[in-house]
């Protein structure tokens, strides 16, 4: 048995790179036959980057656009750290500081479950913050336009 499986481990690598010597002169793409996708039009030129806006910081808290708007962040954030094991918004936004702290408490509904149950625990699916909460800036809107936000 023993040499069954030295004799094949010897002859499936070489049967492997004959089949691929076979398929070399059809199955490769020549570089001159590679098309671009975007056919004959040519790249613009270098863009300049998008701006870094200014946070607006403990300032007045903006209104919210829609009812389940996440709230924006009125402060830094760029160094917080926020992973499985540490996340620094629970310090002072979490259950047991937020009064101590003068801050909002997190939100009932991220210590919901799927079913609506409510846990003690932040639920993991609503643990990492900054995926829905961004920091407020004074930014212009990107393109004109007339929405007006619920109240």
């Amino acid at each position: 048995m023993k040499r069954l499986i030295a004799k094949l481990s010897g002859f499936i690598p070489a049967t492997l790179v004959v089949a691929l010597l076979a398929l070399a002169p059809t199955g490769l793409a020549n570089a001159d036959t590679v098309s671009s996708l975007r056919g004959s039009l040519a790249l613009e030129g270098q863009k300049s980057p998008a701006p870094v806006y200014k946070l607006k910081l403990d300032l007045e808290k903006f209104d919210r656009n829609f009812k389940s708007q996440p709230p924006l962040i009125p402060h830094k954030v760029a160094k917080y750290r926020i992973n499985l094991k540490a996340n620094r918004c629970v310090k002072c936004h979490g259950k047991a500081n937020y009064k101590e702290e003068e801050a909002p408490m997190i939100g009932v509904s991220h210590f919901k479950d799927k079913n609506g149950k409510e846990g003690k625990k932040i639920n993991m699916s609503r643990y990492f913050c900054t995926q829905c909460h961004v920091a407020q800036v004074d930014a212009k809107p990107l393109v004109a336009n007339t929405f007006k936000g619920t109240k």
